[in-house]
């Protein structure tokens, strides 16, 4: 089983709790980003690209958000630092058709889209921080793909891996990922358990000192 399939069987808050116990405390994204489509579960390997707002149109419009679509492998998930910018919509439903038919698996970005009535019939997550019908061209542009980049203080780079789900997105770096998801698949086995003793009226605290869990 790969790293991706294993992903696709755990939740965003117990990696996060996993990374936490492991000593990567910075690999949650804030409660502004979140899911805005009906399929609200996204995992994959992240490919970065950085946007920042302009207040023209560039000499050549969408160049690298159009050279990171046709870059992407499958089993990527776009990832975008875009600052929070919630003046424009960075995506849209044919930027989604690209990706689905590359098996790009989804996008997180800092920042809006829109054509919702259309994503809403897709099978495509897309998580954002909004909704507008403002066109990102002359507003938001590309400057960078492939490269580190940062939000809400969690750095990612290509190769690392994201789950993002009903509670929000967690970044794993690549190279504590294996120990990262084998801890986490073993913390839900404990949880199961754990939920079974609770659900039979076994005292909170006595669950606790048994298991460390909870």
């Amino acid at each position: 089983m790969n790293q991706i399939e294993s992903l696709e069987k755990l939740y965003s808050s117990v990696v996060g709790d996993v990374l936490d116990q492991m000593g990567y405390r910075a690999q949650s994204l804030s409660s502004r980003v979140g899911a805005l489509t009906p399929v609200r579960r996204v995992t994959g390997r992240i490919y970065t690209a950085k946007a920042v707002a302009v207040d023209e149109v560039p000499a050549e419009p969408y160049k690298l958000e159009m050279e990171v679509i046709d870059t992407m492998k499958e089993g990527d998930v776009l990832v975008v630092d875009a600052g929070h910018n919630y003046e424009c919509s960075f995506w849209g439903e044919l930027l989604s058709t690209a990706c689905m038919a590359k098996g790009v698996r989804g996008i997180v970005m800092s920042t809006c889209t829109r054509d919702i009535w259309a994503l809403e019939q897709m099978d495509f997550p897309v998580f954002g921080i909004g909704v507008t019908p403002a066109d990102s061209l002359g507003r938001i542009d590309v400057v960078s793909i492939g490269e580190p980049i940062e939000i809400d203080g969690v750095k990612m780079r290509n190769g690392d891996l994201i789950l993002g789900d009903h509670d929000g997105v967690v970044a794993i770096p690549q190279e504590v990922a294996d120990e990262a998801i084998a801890r986490a698949l073993e913390k839900v086995a404990g949880e199961n358990t754990v939920r079974e003793e609770l659900a039979a009226g076994v005292p909170v605290a006595e669950v606790f000192r048994k298991h460390g869990i909870l």
